[in-house]
């Protein structure tokens, strides 16, 4: 079988139900409705079941499973100051056409940004991101003639490399090579750099065009302010945000469920931190998680990582 096709995401969504408690005891799978017609305000999930970019980059297949396992785990998540929650459904790959099903991904981000909502994607692998972004530049070209676009990454990799063909470790080297097509500034962060995850010619890469890092070694608690001051200098450079959190960026115990666990990562509650500094900047228009493998996640400890992180987003940008 080889094709792409839009799924509903609603039949997913299902979860305790606490009557007894009334009002303020509902959960997600309480509140969430299918994507409107009209234009709304709130947060529209918006899944990506793939696998191609992860198999063309020779990781381990499972990340196609992601959208469904993170919907069941933010299924019991506590409504509090989100609660006008969409669902969009996912776009799935069966077969070998990334590029397509990227291309799905990207109209879909961008009919979700036309309808006024924050996109939150489901991963899926990191290919995610060249998706998302073309739905994010299809969305702000009709508005601005060169629009200033950060994207914020929380991940072990810097997925610049160059390949004959489009992988889940290629999407940022994509997207800078479309910005420079464009003529609009690259602006790109990454947050938990692994120095024995990256070659030389990734980092003289990322120096050559002008990407902030940090390693993960100075990610530590005792560097957060340095961390933070990092953030707010990236996040004055631009005046839209793409925020994205690749799962092995945290360390193997947090998030086995990936493809490539980190030996090291970055602990959650720095990772928290940086995600509520560009929240409060108000310039965040989409976000992501992606790289849960569900088939490598025991006791689905990084679904439910993924799904804190996508509701602490969701919280915080309601």
């Amino acid at each position: 079988m080889n094709g792409i096709r839009l799924e509903t995401g609603l039949e997913a969504w299902e979860g305790r139900v606490d009557a007894a408690e009334g009002e303020l005891a509902l959960r997600w799978h309480q509140v969430v409705h299918a994507l409107p017609t009209e234009p709304a305000r709130g947060a529209a999930i918006v899944g990506f079941a793939c696998d191609e970019g992860v198999r063309r980059n020779q990781g381990r297949p499972g990340a196609a499973e992601a959208p469904e396992a993170l919907r069941r785990a933010l299924s019991n998540l506590p409504v509090r100051r989100c609660r006008d929650l969409f669902d969009a459904g996912t776009v799935r790959l069966e077969g070998e056409d990334l590029e397509g099903a990227q291309a799905a991904y990207a109209r879909r981000i961008t009919e979700v940004l036309d309808l006024g909502l924050l996109p939150l994607g489901l991963g899926g692998g990191h290919e995610i991101a060249w998706g998302a972004f073309l739905g994010l530049a299809e969305h702000l070209a009709q508005r601005e003639l060169k629009p200033r676009i950060g994207i914020l990454n929380l991940d072990a990799h810097f997925d610049l490399r160059v390949s004959e063909e489009a992988t889940s470790g290629t999407p940022f080297r994509q997207i800078a090579e479309e910005c420079f097509r464009r003529d609009w500034p690259f602006h790109y962060c990454v947050l938990g750099i692994s120095p024995f995850a990256n070659t030389e010619a990734l980092f003289e890469r990322a120096r050559a065009w002008g990407v902030r890092f940090r390693l993960d070694e100075e990610m530590t608690s005792a560097d957060l302010p340095a961390t933070l001051a990092d953030v707010e200098a990236f996040l004055a450079t631009v005046d839209h945000v793409y925020l994205t959190c690749c799962l092995d960026v945290l360390p193997a115990a947090s998030a086995p469920g990936v493809s490539a666990p980190a030996a090291r990562g970055v602990a959650l509650e720095i990772l928290e931190r940086v995600i509520d500094a560009a929240c409060a900047s108000g310039k965040v228009r989409m976000a992501d998680v992606a790289e849960l493998n569900p088939l490598l996640d025991e006791d689905g400890r990084t679904a439910k990582v993924g799904a804190r992180l996508i509701g602490r987003i969701a919280e915080r940008l309601a």
